[in-house]
């Protein structure tokens, strides 16, 4: 079975742009959820919305890694689509710069279950594609 994700995205902003969309709440917000994210090791946040409209967190997370405009992963606690019970995974973005601006890498593993590697991975794919959209339209 399939346990990680994997996407990439291209950019024509600078890797310091797209991290600020990486790793500013409010900025995260725009493509992806409302969350309490802080671009420090350890420091555990949390994505709401969108994929609950309950209020509730979609994801509950910590900081594990942070290399400015390079690097930034983190945990991912949610609760399986098949029986509900919480697992842990992990997303790391990578920013890897080029001529034409930034490529974008990211993978989430640590799944367990076909189904919820299924349902993440058509979020992120609709994510990502909403934060390209939204990147392409962006004045620098």
């Amino acid at each position: 079975m399939q346990k990680e994700i994997k996407h990439t995205w291209h950019f024509n902003q600078s890797p310091q742009v797209v991290w600020e969309y990486l790793t500013k709440p409010e900025l995260l917000e725009q493509w992806l959820m409302k969350s309490d994210f802080q671009p420090i090791v350890g420091h555990k946040f949390k994505f709401i919305g969108n994929c609950n409209d309950d209020g509730k967190a979609a994801a509950l997370c910590e900081v594990m890694e942070i290399k400015p405009y390079t690097r930034v992963s983190y945990s991912w606690q949610t609760n399986s689509l098949t029986d509900n019970k919480p697992f842990n995974s992990k997303v790391v973005w990578t920013l890897i710069p080029n001529d034409k601006g930034t490529e974008l890498r990211l993978v989430h593993d640590g799944f367990t279950m076909l189904e919820d590697v299924v349902a993440h991975n058509d979020g992120w794919t609709r994510i990502g594609n909403k934060m390209v959209e939204f990147l392409n339209v962006v004045k620098i």
